[in-house]
């Protein structure tokens, strides 16, 4: 699960277990909604969805840790009994979602600070690399649990990705109180003891991983455009370790490499798509990347009217989902079900293992991700919600479980997997209640350290005026 640049060197092994299976019945775990005898209001089954994916990082998280886990399986079925598992990034999107069920209603403002000083707690004695944390850590005992043989130290972008959510949870806990005062300074201290110039190995490009065992050997120098923008606006940002702006630009941005010029004109086979984009997605997808590109940064990073010499990230993230939803409107390979109210490719489980399913002929693979559609919120409301309804009335039996809806599945294969992945539950909870009131983009865009690292890199903001 990690993203659609490292797809290509995870081991499908490790999700081998996904590869077939109808829906079960859940394992009698908390179920908070009830089938309806008629239609809900839209607002009531948007708050349905929301309470009940959210559920995933609270009744669902790792009891030792408060951690998510990297996955649950609602048929009980666990490769090597890992349910131990947690994973750094997808617990980053919990820690914003938790802040969510606190604003909603779900929990109490205590019940979620307790819940995150525990968190913390474990984050701080939990194995880190130069301040970096794994990309998975046994729950149990903070100690690394490799993500691949030589993927067994620091991850930067993972590490990235709980950042953000734990400097959502600095902003929000403000009180005057003893208890929040001392959540919020462990956090910055959490923050400051990142060495983001560490992971430049000396060039002005960040790397993703290093091993204490194997040092630089996974060589992955992070160039854009993918998932990682979140990373180089933090390094950026950092006020004990930052980065200076030429690492982006010359790394990231590859020298303006990023920017397509003339930009990209999208559809497929005879038909156009008037959607653009102006970034150049890494690899070159005729039309665009997974949709969790245009998702994981941008849970806290404000997309709209962000702006940089490269691009307007409002127009490249809502274009993004618009591409991905008029391909499957298209639906040039003729999936059964796809269609106005059937849409959402991006990384998740799929009939083979894992993948990161994408608008083209070679990455379309017949699968739908909820989580695509519904972090798509905030870009695409009409066609999202349409989604939603779609499968909470018409299709709730084979793809509704314990924590919202199960991570994917294809009617062309008739496969319905009644598992989760962290990183995909995250961002729904999260982008949802960025579409209601902007909440985890107003605490994020407030960190005056993000505010001067936007700045030091040339961006542009209406958070920044």
């Amino acid at each position: 699960m990690k993203n659609g640049i490292l797809l290509i060197v995870l081991p499908i092994t490790l999700y081998a277990a996904c590869a077939s299976g109808e829906s079960k019945p859940a394992d009698g775990k908390r179920d908070t909604a009830k089938q309806a005898e008629a239609p809900l209001p839209d607002t009531a089954l948007f708050r349905l969805v929301q309470e009940q994916t959210f559920q995933y990082f609270w009744d669902g998280a790792e009891p030792t840790s408060g951690m998510g886990r990297e996955r649950f399986h609602a048929d009980n079925i666990y490769p090597q009994n890992d349910k131990h598992i947690v994973t750094s990034g997808g617990s980053g999107f919990g820690v914003m979602a938790i802040l969510v069920g606190i604003e909603r209603g779900f929990i109490t403002r205590q019940q979620g600070r307790e819940r995150l000083e525990k968190i913390v707690r474990f984050l701080e004695t939990a194995d880190r690399f130069h301040g970096a944390w794994s990309h998975w850590i046994n729950g149990e005992t903070g100690k690394v649990q490799p993500f691949g043989e030589k993927d067994n130290g620091g991850d930067l972008v993972e590490t990235s990705f709980m950042l953000q959510g734990l400097l959502c949870v600095r902003q929000y806990f403000n009180k005057e109180e003893e208890a929040e005062k001392q959540l919020v300074a462990r956090i910055d201290k959490l923050w400051k003891e990142v060495d983001f110039n560490w992971y430049r190995n000396g060039k002005n490009v960040l790397y993703w991983h290093w091993s204490p065992n194997y040092k630089w050997i996974m060589n992955f120098p992070v160039h854009g455009y993918n998932e990682c923008l979140i990373m180089y606006v933090l390094a950026a940002s950092s006020p004990t370790h930052g980065i200076p702006a030429e690492v982006y630009h010359e790394g990231w941005a590859e020298n303006g490499k990023i920017k397509a010029d003339p930009p990209i004109k999208t559809g497929t086979g005879d038909t156009s798509f008037p959607y653009q984009l102006h970034l150049r997605h890494q690899g070159n997808p005729p039309n665009g990347g997974p949709l969790f590109w245009a998702h994981y940064s941008y849970l806290g990073l404000d997309p709209r009217g962000l702006k940089d010499r490269y691009a307007d990230y409002g127009e490249e993230t809502k274009n993004q989902a618009l591409i991905n939803y008029q391909w499957c409107v298209t639906n040039p390979k003729k999936y059964k079900g796809y269609g106005p109210n059937n849409w959402g490719l991006t990384a998740s489980y799929s009939v083979k293992g894992y993948a990161a399913h994408a608008p083209d002929a070679k990455n379309d693979l017949g699968v739908i991700s909820p989580t695509a559609a519904l972090s798509s919120f905030p870009y695409t409301p009409e066609q999202s919600m349409a989604a939603m309804k779609h499968w909470y009335y018409d299709m709730k039996d084979k793809v509704w479980g314990p924590y919202g809806f199960y991570d994917a599945f294809s009617e062309t294969d008739n496969w319905y997997l009644p598992r989760y992945l962290a990183i995909d539950q995250g961002p729904i909870v999260v982008m949802m209640e960025n579409h209601r009131t902007g909440l985890l983009w107003k605490l994020f865009m407030s960190c005056p350290e993000v505010k001067t690292g936007l700045k030091k890199l040339g961006f542009e903001s209406p958070h920044l005026q």
